[in-house]
């Protein structure tokens, strides 16, 4: 199992959610944080709950739909001096319900790729190179189960566009210590999820994070949190080995 004490973690939408609970429990395994959110100050409570784990965290700012705010956000990183060893790209964008789908305006579709699928593609190629002269690196970036939804179609579509982005980099990754995976929260009462999904946050653990503990050079991988629920961290990662990679 990849060991995480005193490493370095990304977590974009870190202050609440599925994204406060990852880093909980990355903190608990002495890995240290940047947390990531649109206001530094969102992430003050969270930052009090994983120091007090005895770790190193700190916070960053930016919001997502910004390219010119992401391409600062990860100068404010690498003037931090620290090597990001792994990169939960968690944070996420939902647009409305379109019952009369139809008529789905164009700028959902805008402003959820914007969100959903070139932030974590520029924040992939930004860590890449440098996780490649290292010879290690793991990047988990959060998908979605939903389909067949065409009243949901531009988070949709983003998530689809990502899952293809990260099959493809598995694809040449695969062999590698680089390992880049999917993961599924499922429907979850978060912010995100609304108040009426069936699933608590708490079931997302620890199928989203077991992407950052596999060690077996296999990229590609889609973890569905919902399978994983109620595992422990060790019976999750030797779960995580018997899938097969989405590009094979």
């Amino acid at each position: 199992m990849f060991d995480v004490r005193g490493r370095w973690a990304l977590i974009t939408g870190a202050s609440r959610g599925i994204g406060r609970l990852i880093a909980l429990f990355m903190a608990e395994r002495g890995c240290n944080l940047i947390l990531h959110s649109r206001k530094k100050e969102n992430c003050n409570a969270v930052i009090e709950e994983v120091r007090a784990k005895g770790i190193e965290a700190i916070a960053v700012e930016a919001e997502l739909a910004d390219r010119d705010k992401i391409k600062n956000m990860l100068k404010e990183i690498d003037s931090l001096g620290k090597d990001i060893d792994i990169v939960f790209n968690n944070a996420g964008l939902q647009v409305g319900y379109r019952k009369d789908y139809y008529k789905t305006p164009l700028e959902d579709f805008d402003i959820s790729f914007a969100v959903n699928f070139i932030a974590p593609a520029m924040i992939c190629y930004h860590f890449l190179p440098r996780m490649e002269e290292r010879g290690t690196g793991r990047i988990i970036n959060t998908t979605s189960g939903i389909k067949n939804e065409p009243e949901q179609a531009g988070y949709s579509a983003s998530k689809a566009a990502l899952d293809k982005y990260t099959s493809d980099l598995a694809n040449r990754l695969d062999g590698t210590d680089i390992i880049i995976s999917l993961s599924d929260p499922g429907w979850c009462r978060t912010d995100l999820g609304g108040p009426n999904a069936p699933n608590a946050p708490e079931s997302s653990i620890p199928g989203v994070v077991v992407g950052a503990f596999v060690n077996d050079r296999t990229s590609g991988r889609l973890f569905n949190a919902g399978d994983f629920h109620n595992m422990s961290l060790e019976e999750a990662v030797e779960k995580a080995k018997t899938l097969t990679p989405l590009f094979k």
